[in-house]
């Protein structure tokens, strides 16, 4: 899954308004942040999550969580990574995507 530009774009539009909903701390990925994140992945479709730790172990854990999660890295700022991955079956109430488009 790549993203095109005009499709980062939006959803960085749509993504400057999410808190995060996961924290990756000292400890790590985790199982239980992995499976964090995919649950929030499944519901949400795009999330914020924030990262601990120093710049490059930091830019390493993103990366990792994408591949992990399987899904697109659409914008690192700091400590926070912002994740897509589409919902097999979307919900209305509580997809990023479809609430605030």
């Amino acid at each position: 899954m790549s993203l095109k530009g005009a499709q980062k774009k939006e959803l960085r539009a749509i993504g400057h308004a999410l808190n995060p909903v996961v924290l990756v701390g000292e400890e790590g990925l985790s199982e239980g942040v992995i499976k964090e994140a995919e649950r929030a992945l499944e519901d949400h479709e795009l999330i914020k999550i924030r990262f601990v730790g120093e710049r490059d172990e930091r830019a390493e854990m993103i990366a990792d969580l994408a591949k992990k999660l399987d899904a697109e890295v659409v914008q690192t700022i700091g400590k926070i990574g912002l994740y897509y991955r589409p919902a097999r079956k979307p919900n209305p109430k509580l997809s990023n995507l479809l609430r605030h488009s």
